[in-house]
C-alpha cells in the first residue's frame, strides 16, 4: 500500500473548529510540518476535509 506526504501548508488560525481537530488528528502540529500516512480511505477522507490547508504528494 502507498503512502502519501502531508504538509500544512497554511495556519488553522481562524479556521472552523472541526477542521482544527482534523488538522491535528492527521498529526499536524506547526506550520511546514509534513507526515506520511498510509494512503486509506479514511485519510483520504480526513484530507479532503481540510484540502485548502495542506498539500498532498505521492510517497
Amino acid at each position: 500500500m502507498a503512502n502519501l506526504k502531508v504538509t500544512l501548508v497554511k495556519s488553522t488560525i481562524g479556521a472552523v473548529p472541526k477542521h482544527k481537530k482534523t488538522v491535528e488528528a492527521l498529526g499536524l502540529r506547526k506550520l511546514n510540518k509534513t507526515v506520511e500516512l498510509p494512503d486509506n480511505a479514511a485519510t483520504r477522507g480526513m484530507i479532503k476535509q481540510v484540502s485548502h490547508l495542506v498539500k498532498v504528494e505521492e510517497a
